[in-house]
């Protein structure tokens, strides 16, 4: 059970260096680095809380309290992976919206030169 929750408090350090340093370098926006800094500090939380781990593991029902962080964890990147895929999905539409706009503006252009 300890190495487990160890190994979580490793990874959840590292991935807030990871975001971190990611952030300095500009490598990825602050906004999108909260969601990954939230996950990451709810994996350290619960992962060094041993009392508040037991009772999540208790109120879902679950017999081991390093599964039931194991799948926190999980359903926490579930959220962080959906809010991406909604970013995604919206700067996608902006880019068709945008090539749009490009392609009327470039042949009203072209109609210009046409009438000149």
């Amino acid at each position: 059970m300890d190495r487990l929750l160890n190994a979580m408090t490793v990874l959840s350090m590292v991935l807030i260096a990871l975001v971190l340093i990611s952030v300095r370098r500009a490598h990825i926006r602050v906004e999108f680095s909260v969601s990954w800094l939230a996950a990451a500090l709810v994996l350290l939380i619960l992962s060094r809380s041993h009392t508040v781990l037991q009772w999540l593991a208790h109120l879902l029902g679950i017999a081991d309290a390093p599964l039931a962080l194991v799948m926190i964890v999980f359903c926490v990147f579930l959220v962080v992976f959906y809010r991406f895929s909604v970013i995604i999905s919206d700067l996608k539409d902006a880019n068709i919206a945008l090539t749009q706009r490009l392609a009327i503006v470039e042949y009203e252009l072209h109609s210009l030169d046409e009438r000149r």
